[in-house]
C-alpha cells in the first residue's frame, strides 16, 4: 500500500472545537511517514499554524470533497447532512448504526459512492473494548452542567443555563461551578448510573471535587430493572450509561410524576434520544450549547435536561489531547486498514449496509 494520506476535515457541528488529531500526533504520524493534510477550521482549539510548524498541508475548509480518493477523511462529529455521494474512506462518529434518524439516508451516500466508514464509536479491541472514547470529559463536563444547573434554579435564576462557551482548563470550568454553588446554601445530591464507566468515573470525580453527596451506581445496583425510586429522592441525576441493547429505562413521565420528588435536574451524557435504547426516554432531542436545557413536564417540582452531545467540548484542549493520544497509535496503523481495529470496523460497517440493503 502507498504511504496513508490522512485528510484531517474541519468541522461543521455549531460550536465544535475539538479534534482527534492534535498538531503534536501529526508531526508524529509525518515522522512515521505519513501524509497528513489539515482544514482550516477556525473554531478548532488548535490553530491551523501550529499544523503548518508540524509539517501538514494545509487547505481550505470543506475542501476534502475533491481530495484524492485514497485519502482517509478523518473527523470528530458526524457529516453535514447533503445529497451528493460518498467516495472515501472517512473515520468519524457517524451515530448511524442504531437506527438513528437519518442513518439510512447517509449509509445510502456511502453504498451509491462505494466509500467505507470507520466508525470512531466501532474501534474496538478483540476484547469489545473500545480504543478511544471521550468518556471521562464527557462525564465531568455533564455532572458539571448538572450541578450548576441546580445551583442556578436554588439562587433564583430564570433560566437553569444561559448560552455556553468553552473553558480554558478544568480548574476553570471547576471554580466556576464553585463560584455559583457558594452563592447558594445548596449542596445537592448528584446520582451517577454508569459510575465505573468512562463517563462515570468523570461524572463522580466532578461531584466529589465539590464535595457533594455522590450516589454511585453501575451494574449491579441496575439489575433489577427500573424505573427507579432512587432518582427521585436525588437532586442530579447524570446517566453515563452506554446502552447497546434494550432495557427497562431508568426514568419515565410517570416515574417523575411521583410525588414528593426531590431530583431537580437530569443530565443525560449518554445522550440518545433518537435510538431506541434510550434508557431515559422523557425527551425527543438533543439540547445545545446556545439552548443546553430543556422543561421536562412531570409533576409538580420544575424539572430541567441537559442533553448535549459534544459535553466534552466545554473543555476542547484537555479533551482533545487526551483522545488524541488514545486514538493515535492506531492511526498509525492504516497502512494496514483491513486488519486489526481497522478491519473490525469496516466489517461492522458492511454489516449495517448489508442489513439496509435487505430492508
Amino acid at each position: 500500500m502507498n504511504t496513508p494520506h490522512i485528510w484531517l476535515r474541519a468541522e461543521t457541528k455549531p460550536n465544535e472545537q475539538r479534534t482527534p488529531l492534535t498538531p503534536k500526533g501529526a508531526k508524529t504520524l509525518i515522522d512515521k511517514g505519513f501524509r497528513i493534510t489539515v482544514e482550516i477550521d477556525r473554531d478548532r482549539i488548535f490553530p491551523i499554524d501550529d499544523y503548518r510548524a508540524a509539517g501538514c498541508e494545509v487547505v481550505e475548509g470543506g475542501a476534502w470533497i475533491d481530495a484524492p480518493s485514497d485519502a482517509f477523511i478523518l473527523g470528530l462529529k458526524e457529516l453535514a447532512e447533503e445529497d451528493f455521494e460518498l467516495e472515501h474512506r472517512h473515520i468519524h462518529f457517524a451515530h448511524v448504526f442504531k437506527g438513528q434518524s437519518g442513518a439510512s439516508e447517509m449509509l445510502g451516500r456511502f453504498i451509491a459512492g462505494g466509500g467505507s466508514l470507520y466508525d470512531l464509536e466501532y474501534l474496538l479491541l478483540e476484547n469489545g473494548r473500545r480504543i478511544a472514547a471521550f468518556g471521562y470529559w464527557a462525564g465531568y463536563c455533564g455532572a458539571a452542567l448538572g450541578v450548576l444547573a441546580h445551583a442556578n434554579k436554588a439562587a433564583g435564576a430564570a433560566r437553569p443555563l444561559t448560552s455556553l462557551e468553552s473553558f480554558a482548563s478544568k480548574d476553570a470550568l471547576l471554580n466556576h461551578v464553585r463560584i455559583a454553588l457558594n452563592k447558594t446554601d445548596a449542596r445537592p445530591s448528584v446520582m451517577v448510573i454508569g459510575a465505573r464507566g468512562r463517563s462515570g468515573t468523570g461524572a463522580v470525580e466532578l461531584a466529589k471535587s465539590l464535595d457533594l453527596e455522590t450516589i454511585e451506581w453501575d451494574l449491579e445496583e441496575t439489575r433489577k430493572g427500573g424505573p427507579f425510586q432512587e432518582i427521585n429522592d436525588a437532586d442530579v441525576f447524570v446517566n453515563c450509561v452506554f446502552v447497546a441493547s434494550d432495557l427497562p429505562p431508568f426514568v419515565t413521565l410517570d416515574s417523575l410524576s411521583q410525588p414528593g420528588r426531590r431530583l431537580s435536574v437530569i443530565s443525560d451524557v449518554s445522550c440518545d434520544p433518537y435510538g431506541d435504547y434510550n434508557p431515559v426516554p422523557v425527551y425527543d432531542r438533543i439540547t445545545t450549547f446556545d439552548y443546553p436545557s430543556i422543561s421536562i413536564p412531570a409533576g409538580d417540582v420544575p424539572l430541567d435536561l441537559i442533553a448535549i452531545d459534544h459535553l466534552p467540548s466545554l473543555l476542547p484542549r484537555e479533551s482533545s489531547e487526551d483522545y488524541g493520544g488514545q486514538l493515535l497509535p492506531f492511526l498509525s496503523t492504516l497502512d494496514q486498514p483491513d486488519e486489526g481495529v481497522w478491519g473490525r470496523a469496516h466489517s461492522i460497517f458492511m454489516q449495517k449496509v448489508e442489513s439496509l440493503r435487505n430492508t
